[in-house]
């Protein structure tokens, strides 16, 4: 997939966002008090809490929305990973492990012309967009709700999964469940992001340290997924190859991820990282927690438009041997 850097259609899709001049104490030790009014608006059993610059959608489980507005940057490191999938025999039974909406595992089907294809992801949200993906699909797809990090089968021809391992822990023990699961000459083929020490990623922890957010975390706010779960490449390869997958690919690509505003930044991690932060607080502080999180970032990154958001990934690929 080309780069959408410089897209007209890139640009649109992120929408124009005025920039907040929120400054916020630093100081762990004060308490976040945001200037502005902020408007809840109920509809059935979901608070939508919007004002000028953002909307978030209060709930724990995933935004469709809010994650779709970046499709084009999120699908480009999917394609590099599935570039590295060898096609040289036909893929029978194909699982996608975070499917999330579905569209880029009903496009993967149809490219690898798979015969059976499954998707599993734990977001309710997520699957009810990726039944429609499943009907719409010219090949044979299914989706379900369940835990990557417990899944097993067997006689699987190829194991996918998308900027999901990162979510569950203990990644040597996934990673023996998920080869095992492979036939013989069976592949597996992941990517992970490995960004935890850039501000996006930093200035949130730094926030949900500070009042009134970690009384609302009962003084133990969500960890990083990222720092706490993903390895460094190294170990991937080392891992894989113990499990019997020779000749492991694996590298660290870093994504040029031109966003129109630094501004941007928050939306893209409203609809990802934000979200462990958004299941543990309270509804009326999801917007108070961005805002504060904004102003904390900006004073790290600066006010740039464009912006240069430079996004390291892990891509690995490798095939059983035994």
């Amino acid at each position: 997939m080309a780069p959408p850097n410089g897209s007209r259609a890139w640009w649109q899709d992120c929408g124009s966002l005025e920039r907040p001049r929120v400054r916020i104490p630093r100081s762990s030790t004060q308490r976040v008090r945001l200037p502005r009014t902020v408007t809840v608006i109920r509809r059935r059993s979901t608070i939508q809490v919007q004002d000028k610059y953002a909307v978030v959608m209060a709930s724990s489980d995933w935004d469709p929305q809010q994650y779709a507005r970046f499709a084009s940057l999120r699908a480009r490191p999917f394609w590099d990973l599935v570039d590295l999938i060898e096609i040289d025999i036909p893929i029978a039974r194909l699982v996608d492990l975070g499917c999330g909406s579905g569209e880029l595992t009903a496009a993967l089907a149809d490219r690898l012309r798979a015969g059976a294809t499954l998707g599993i992801d734990s977001s309710p949200a997520m699957l009810e967009q990726a039944a429609a993906a499943a009907r719409s699909a010219p090949r044979s797809i299914r989706f379900e709700q369940g835990d990557i990090a417990s899944w097993t089968d067997d006689d699987v021809d190829l194991v996918v999964a998308n900027a999901s391992l990162q979510w569950v822990p203990d990644h040597p023990a996934v990673l023996a469940r998920w080869v095992a699961s492979l036939r013989p000459g069976g592949q597996i083929a992941v990517q992970v992001p490995a960004n935890a020490d850039h501000p996006s990623h930093t200035c949130s922890a730094a926030i949900a340290h500070r009042e009134p957010f970690l009384s609302a975390f009962a003084g133990a706010p969500p960890p990083d997924p990222v720092a706490a779960n993903v390895l460094r490449p190294e170990q991937y390869s080392e891992l894989l190859h113990d499990l019997g997958c020779g000749d492991p690919h694996v590298r660290l690509q870093v994504y040029p991820q031109v966003m129109p505003t630094s501004h941007h930044v928050v939306d893209w991690t409203t609809g990802t990282s934000l979200t462990r932060f958004f299941a543990r607080l309270p509804e009326e502080l999801h917007q108070p927690f961005v805002e504060a999180y904004r102003a904390e970032l900006i004073g790290e990154i600066g006010e740039h438009s464009p912006y240069f958001y430079a996004f390291k990934r892990i891509l690995m690929r490798a095939r059983v041997d035994r």
